[in-house]
């Protein structure tokens, strides 16, 4: 919500990925890490072959651990080992062997996007937030999830849900 009082959550678009009663986790999906295509990280990282998509952007996915990747991806690839099941057709890993298989297209994922660094709240703290109305909520849809129009992923997940962004306010009251 605008005057979330949080610069590096100004127009966020997170989708939670682990929500327990001790934390919750989540991937920012419409910030771009600044000038790092796939191709290239792949190639910092020393990751044999290169992406389906190199050009593909890398996303800053929050402010905790930036220098840890997480791919987030339909569930077509899923490693028991390391992948954890978000729900509605999604995964999220954090290893080296999603990475090789985003260079082959017989083993990719059918969408995927790797973000460094995720977005963590402690115990009961999103649930505050929730109630203090610092957030919106929505049901997640693949073209907000996977595209790369990151500018515009926030006016469109406030439309799925009714919102007309040029409506929406900084300034809090009750009823």
């Amino acid at each position: 919500m605008p005057g979330i009082g949080d610069p590096r959550f100004e127009q966020a678009v997170i989708l939670v990925c682990a929500h327990d009663t001790d934390h919750a986790m989540g991937i920012r999906l419409n910030e771009a890490a600044e000038d790092l295509p796939l191709g290239l990280l792949f190639e910092r990282l020393g990751v044999e072959g290169r992406p389906v998509d190199p050009a593909q952007a890398v996303l800053a996915g929050g402010p905790v651990e930036q220098e840890r990747g997480f791919v987030l991806h339909t569930d077509d690839h899923f490693d028991r080992n390391a992948s954890l099941a978000v729900g509605g057709g999604l995964a999220i890993t954090a290893t080296r062997e999603v990475l090789k298989a985003m260079t082959d297209p017989m083993t990719a994922p059918r969408r995927s996007v790797l973000a460094l660094g995720y977005a963590g709240w402690g115990e009961g703290q999103l649930e505050d937030e929730l109630r203090e109305n610092v957030w919106l909520t929505a049901e997640a849809h693949d073209d907000i999830l996977f595209d790369q129009d990151h500018d515009t992923k926030w006016v469109r997940a406030l439309a799925r849900i009714g919102v007309d962004a040029a409506h929406l306010s900084g300034q809090m009251g009750r009823a």
